[in-house]
């Protein structure tokens, strides 16, 4: 990957994955990328079982070194000032998959989204979700076939405990972000499940 690309690097509220985000996050920074964090609603302001708000914050400012965008306004001038070459949604719940899908700007993250989009910039999903093989999975369609989305492969992640939950293999980021950035998406999608 080219070392002087700017990433946009978006968390929603899938809480239980930010741990094995943060490694990548840092693994990117430490490559000579730029990354700046921002933070859904959610993902900026509650504290869960999975750490708290602030600890989180804390953690993402000490990787990237970068003030987080954690408001609307602050999100919507991204697409005009052309800010970032690729941004990243990982975690990216199925709340905003849903409203990715139906053009709903509510949250920064989704209006990080729509700014980027302005400027035709590749935009990365790392789904996790536990109804990505029902209630989400039109709305999972609907952006594989929207241009300028490109996906982290996924898999089932616990096949005979949640059977329709779904999560992408967040090591396999820095490569997407490789094969978006060319305009293509990075191969196999699918994965074979993790076993349960």
């Amino acid at each position: 990957m080219n070392s002087s690309v700017r990433i946009g690097f978006a968390m929603t509220g899938s809480f239980c994955t930010f741990a094995s985000v943060l490694p990548v996050i840092q693994e990117l920074t430490e490559r000579g990328n730029t990354i700046t964090p921002i933070l859904s609603f959610h993902a900026g302001t509650l504290d869960t079982r999975f750490g708290t708000a602030a600890h989180w914050r804390h953690a993402l400012q000490q990787a990237t070194g970068r003030t987080l965008i954690d408001s609307i306004p602050a999100a919507e001038p991204i697409g005009p000032k052309a800010l970032f070459d690729v941004l990243v949604v990982a975690p990216c719940t199925g709340n905003t998959l849903a409203k990715l899908a139906h053009g709903i700007t509510d949250t920064p993250v989704t209006m990080a989204v729509k700014s980027h989009l302005r400027g035709e910039r590749p935009v990365i999903l790392a789904v996790s979700t536990n109804d990505g093989l029902s209630g989400s999975a039109a709305n999972l369609g609907t952006l594989l076939n929207r241009k300028h989305y490109y996906f982290v492969p996924l898999r089932q992640d616990a096949p005979r405990l949640k059977p329709r939950s779904i999560v992408a293999d967040m090591a396999l980021l820095p490569d997407t972000i490789q094969a978006a950035l060319s305009g293509q998406q990075l191969q196999p999608l699918l994965l074979a499940p993790s076993p349960s």
